[in-house]
């Protein structure tokens, strides 16, 4: 059975985004950031399922906060991509 969780969407509709992206990134021979990017933003929502399903109130605290660090560091691929000018791509719908 599966969580309907408003952040579990948005997590997947995220990592949906990044994944595109990463194919945009490869394309242009860019492949060390997007590889990092991929890795952080799709992992989001891997925590966020496995908080879902916790065992405990602590479990899922612990889950959660790893998905806000992952979340972080993905806001901060974003920035470091379009800063560099890497890449051919305005990233500010990825960053808000």
């Amino acid at each position: 059975m599966e969580n309907k969780s408003i952040v579990n969407e948005k997590a997947i509709s995220f990592a949906l985004q990044i994944i595109e992206l990463y194919k945009l990134l490869k394309d242009n021979k860019e492949f060390v950031l997007s590889k990092q990017l991929l890795r952080s933003g799709t992992s989001i929502g891997a925590n966020i399922a496995e908080a879902l399903a916790g065992l405990s109130r602590k479990d899922f605290a612990h889950k959660m906060s790893i998905a806000s660090k992952e979340a972080r560091e993905s806001h901060y691929w974003l920035i470091l991509l379009q800063k560099s000018q890497l890449v051919e791509h305005d990233f500010s719908d990825e960053i808000e």
